[in-house]
């Protein structure tokens, strides 16, 4: 449905029954599916790719170029998946020569304020609340929850089914199925709560405690820790999720912390 006062460029593909409310701008090689519904004074860049049944509420900037001095005004793109909510004045750049793409997966929600940067890849499911900052390149798995005000350090990966406390700054990755806080970013125990609601047994939640115990409280260093869970427990998705994460992490996963003693 067109307001009269929006703008929406004759180039975009816009499905009939998307609301647009006055002083929205829509600019050319934008598509934007069913169901969807964009807030007033909303600003649609060059590149944007919306999905079904999105929410757009007011101020948000979708797809404007990225905040990299590298960027030469290549081709690319910002793609949104379906049921996404993006509150309050969300900004999200298009990708670089990089990946050609910034990606936001389904049923996310965006919380006011919070700024994805180039290149960054958002799982499904995930929340980031309010004033979220994210640098480019960083990767956030299915499931996972940043509080309010985290800030991200580019090239970062968070895991799936992780919780970051509010105000935290994140320089390492964080492993998935854990809970991080402090300063600096340390272990501070599994996401326990949130594995229960999302239908994990015990059993298994038992056993990624225990593999966390062998790498951040016994002592070990990470690849003494590796080596005892591969030889000791139990191969499992979650296990081998955890095992694959670490071994391909790039900038290090977060410490651990314990009081003097713990073991």
């Amino acid at each position: 449905m067109n307001q009269p006062l929006a703008y929406v460029n004759p180039q975009a593909k816009v499905a009939p029954n998307v609301v647009i409310e006055p002083f929205v701008s829509i600019d050319k090689n934008v598509i934007i599916e069913e169901g969807t519904w964009i807030g007033s004074n909303v600003t649609i860049l060059e590149g944007a790719r919306i999905g079904k049944n999105c929410r757009i509420f007011p101020g948000a900037v979708i797809s404007a170029i990225p905040q990299d001095l590298k960027f030469a005004g290549e081709d690319t793109i910002v793609k949104i998946g379906n049921n996404v909510t993006i509150r309050e004045y969300v900004t999200i750049n298009r990708g670089t020569k990089a990946s050609y793409e910034t990606v936001i997966g389904d049923n996310t929600l965006l919380m006011a304020y919070t700024h994805i940067a180039h290149d960054c890849v958002i799982g499904n499911n995930v929340v980031l609340a309010n004033a979220t900052n994210l640098g480019g390149h960083i990767t956030i798995d299915d499931w996972a929850i940043l509080g309010g005000t985290v800030a991200v350090h580019q090239f970062v990966h968070i895991g799936t089914h992780v919780m970051v406390s509010g105000g935290s700054l994140v320089r390492k990755d964080v492993p998935p199925y854990t809970k991080a806080a402090r300063e600096p970013l340390s272990y501070v125990g599994v996401n326990s709560i949130g594995l229960r609601r999302r239908g994990f047994s015990m059993e298994v939640i038992n056993q990624i405690q225990e593999i966390y115990r062998i790498i951040y409280l016994k002592g070990y260093n990470v690849t003494q820790a590796i080596g005892i869970i591969e030889a000791e427990v139990e191969a499992t998705p979650e296990r081998d999720e955890i095992l694959s994460f670490i071994a391909n992490s790039s900038r290090g996963i977060m410490k651990g912390y314990s009081k003097p003693g713990i073991r």
